[in-house]
């Protein structure tokens, strides 16, 4: 069968793939994803705690850097992890509604591929703020809205992805004109 974020497999098919116990399949890799996150989440992964091992990794690749420069870069390493890792994430999201989305008879590829990429960001942005406000409570640790943002940015961004490389596909109309169309 083709990757669930290339095309839609037939409802029974889908069925018999992700029935009974298959359905702890596709739930799986959100829930570890989350685990990682949660594992992310705590004082080990504070801004203090990574800069201690990260700098002198840096520092040996590319030698001695200001405080000042450590910082910023510091700073953009760990909001693009965010960036990453919650697009990773989404991606897991994707997948798992795509599936369970997709055993729904007479839902149009479109409808489809829509309402499982708005579960997914939502999804995201939920986890994220969970995430965030689990912050809160570790002292060395902040709770951030704007991390939640990056979050979901991110998710976007990997949902956006997928839709540019598997659901726009050239479709010739007339002549030698080629046309990106999204769905079916």
């Amino acid at each position: 069968m083709k990757s669930i974020f290339r095309a839609r497999p037939a409802v029974e098919e889908l069925r018999k793939r992700t029935s009974g116990w298959r359905q702890v399949r596709v739930w799986l890799p959100p829930v570890l994803a989350m685990i990682v996150i949660a594992f992310e989440s705590t004082n080990t992964f504070s801004a203090e705690n990574t800069s201690g091992w990260l700098r002198p990794v840096f520092e040996r690749m590319f030698g001695h850097v200001s405080d000042h420069f450590w910082g910023v870069l510091h700073f953009w390493v760990r909001k693009s992890g965010h960036l990453i890792w919650y697009g990773i994430l989404c991606l897991t999201w994707l997948r798992a509604w795509l599936l369970t989305l997709g055993r729904k008879a007479g839902l149009a590829v479109w409808k489809w591929r829509l309402q499982s990429s708005a579960l997914a960001l939502l999804c995201t942005f939920c986890v994220g703020g969970l995430d965030e406000w689990h912050q809160t409570f570790i002292p060395s640790r902040t709770g951030m809205f704007s991390d939640v943002l990056i979050d979901t940015f991110g998710g976007f961004l990997a949902c956006l992805v997928v839709a540019l490389l598997f659901w726009a596909r050239p479709r010739r109309r007339g002549g030698n004109a080629v046309v990106l169309a999204v769905g079916d």
